[in-house]
């Protein structure tokens, strides 16, 4: 018995098929050895867990020893110590939720760059949850058999 849907004759797949082409998707756009790619997702994946987890001192272990961020209206901050203290959230303060969706990962030989889109949830002390959303562009660069953070600039965007 063969089944065929219409979207004249079924107006619960056409609901369906809007409600999924309404959520926010991030086209995907990778370039390099497979491995390396999919050791990179790991690592984003890994590092967002680290920030959600108040593991500051894991966290600034995924940058190079001369890793350097550039965080909003802020000097170049430089070194695992001083990225540690940069992302270390004030007493009381806590990370619910932090994602971040990759658009494009580029790997040539041992340098690699990634750009795409993060979001995020904190917690105040008093309770109050603060949304964020941004941009970021990252230049990774193989240590080892890993891949590690070199440069890191990010920059919210209106909701």
């Amino acid at each position: 018995m063969k089944y065929i849907f219409s979207v004249n004759r079924s107006p619960m797949l056409l609901f369906i098929l809007c409600i999924c082409l309404s959520q926010n998707s991030y086209a995907q756009t990778y370039s390099g050895k497979e491995k390396d790619i999919n050791q990179i997702l790991v690592n984003i994946e890994t590092f967002s867990s680290f920030y959600m987890n108040a593991q500051y001192q894991e966290l600034a272990e995924c940058y190079t020893e001369d890793g350097k961020i550039f965080p909003g209206n802020t000097r170049i901050i430089e070194g695992i110590d001083a990225i540690r203290e940069r992302w270390t959230l004030p007493e009381g303060m806590k990370t619910l939720h932090h994602k971040i969706f990759p658009e494009e990962i580029t790997i040539v030989k041992k340098t690699a760059y990634d750009y795409g889109y993060y979001e995020g949830t904190n917690q105040r002390a008093n309770g109050e949850k603060v949304n964020f959303k941004g941009k970021y562009v990252i230049v990774w660069k193989k240590v080892g058999k890993d891949w590690k953070i070199y440069l890191d600039i990010w920059n919210r965007v209106a909701e």
